[in-house]
């Protein structure tokens, strides 16, 4: 264990990490990595100056990085996931359903409880974004909508299915911390995740209604469709993505097979070296027609990088900030005084959310006040379903609207808007701490301990 530094000088640092933050990325509207690197800069000088070894917080940054290594690899995958199924016809063939099938006035609504089923079948958010959320993204913006709403009601469906679903890594994580039974933690999760939900689609409602494409964005569409020449093959590898979520192959194995089985469909027509160009640089449509250009010419392991390069430093900060001890010593103090069910509950929110924020890691935001909190649950006789309920509001959902977080830097670059943007807009995670707070004020839903 690191040597502990010192409460106030603990509280320092996390005082110094959030300004610095926010004035580089709210006041300059800096891309989060050198924000993140002058704080890490920061803290390994501190901790030099009080008595912490260069080796030390070297091993401290070295050990967050290798805590997020499983979702990094993903972003690489998924990168060349999108390109294959750009280029074999799979997006473009989704798209081109979506144009057929959905209308404006219904497009938001649809397009939440696509994401929501999607999301709760194959429990990932992160792949529903990277298939469904993408040719939805197309299809709105097509549409003339704003990307930011639509954008954060795909992400707000997405989420909705990830945290529902017994497939998902970060509700089975959740489940594990808290202790309790994998389906009794998904059956309580409901008394805040369904109000949240409905809240939600009701809005996704009343932001459709009414509207109507303009002139411009309807002639748009109708040049568009006959370049999309839709296909059957996009049922196979659709198909396969399921088959792997119901036999709950890993989320690496399971991109894997699809990305062998949609290559071996592009090799019919093209050579390796092809193969090989799309997989790293993404697809890029043979069509001059703009609109189809700025559709779909994305994808591939390269357009990752900036994002993996910021998902790096923030889980370097977060084994720096945890490692150190600088966490536990702030909020160690705080913890003891905490007497009432709902101040627990309160705080266990916050300490998840600001975990978010300053660790950028939705595990890690999890796990922390899950062992912050467990035995305070018990005093107060609360269930451990209350607070695996209570991490999943919030360490879990809020990581999508971190900007230099995993989930947020993930989904502003598969779905091209940036995480400030589409936040707002991102109801469901939004609501979800909401609908908790409301649950320990009221006691509704609020599970206690058996006696």
């Amino acid at each position: 264990m690191a040597k502990q530094l010192s409460t106030k000088l603990s509280a320092f640092l996390l005082l110094g990490t959030v300004i610095i933050l926010a004035v580089g990325v709210i006041g300059f509207g800096l891309m989060p990595i050198a924000p993140i690197l002058a704080v890490i800069g920061l803290i390994m000088v501190v901790a030099r100056l009080r008595g912490v070894s260069w080796a030390t917080s070297q091993r401290e940054l070295v050990k967050g990085i290798e805590s997020g290594l499983t979702p990094l690899f993903l972003f690489l995958l998924i990168g060349a996931l999108i390109a294959l199924w750009l280029a074999t016809g799979v997006i473009p063939t989704m798209i081109w359903a979506g144009f057929k099938i959905l209308t404006p006035a219904f497009f938001l609504p649809t397009a939440f409880v696509t994401t929501s089923l999607v999301g709760a079948l194959i429990g990932s958010a992160f792949t529903t974004l990277s298939t469904v959320g993408v040719s939805l993204m197309g299809v709105g913006t097509l549409m003339g909508m704003n990307p930011a709403i639509v954008a954060g009601i795909v992400l707000s469906g997405a989420i909705f299915g990830d945290k529902s679903s017994p497939l998902s890594e970060s509700t089975n994580l959740a489940s594990a911390i808290s202790g309790t039974d994998l389906f009794a933690h998904i059956k309580n999760l409901m008394w805040t995740t369904v109000p949240a939900w409905g809240v939600t689609f009701i809005v996704s409602v009343v932001l459709s209604a009414g509207y109507r494409a303009d002139a411009q964005a309807t002639q748009k569409i109708a040049a568009l469709l006959p370049l999309l020449q839709p296909t059957w093959w996009a049922l196979v590898p659709l198909g396969l993505l399921v088959v792997t979520a119901w036999y709950k192959v890993p989320a690496i194995p399971a991109l894997m097979l699809n990305i062998l089985v949609t290559s071996v469909a592009f090799l019919w027509q093209h050579n390796v070296p092809a193969l090989a160009d799309l997989v790293v640089n993404g697809f890029k449509t043979t069509s001059t027609n703009p609109t189809l250009m700025a559709l779909l010419n994305r994808g591939g392991m390269a357009a990752m990088m900036s994002t993996i390069m910021m998902i790096m430093l923030a889980l370097g900060l977060g084994g720096l900030l945890s490692g150190l001890g600088i966490l536990n010593a702030v909020m160690q103090p705080i913890v003891s005084h905490l007497k009432t069910q709902r101040a627990i509950i309160l705080a266990t929110l916050f300490t998840g959310i600001g975990a978010n924020f300053l660790v950028g890691e939705q595990y890690l935001a999890t796990i922390l006040p899950g062992q912050l909190f467990k035995k305070s649950f018990e005093t107060v006789k609360l269930s451990p379903l209350a607070l695996g309920r209570t991490i999943e509001d919030s360490g879990t959902v809020m990581n999508y609207l971190v900007p230099w977080g995993v989930a947020g830097g993930f989904a502003a670059q598969t779905l091209g808007v940036p995480v400030l943007a589409f936040a707002p807009f991102t109801l469901f995670a939004l609501l979800s701490p909401v609908m908790s707070i409301l649950s320990a004020v009221t006691g509704i839903g609020l599970k206690q301990a058996d006696n």
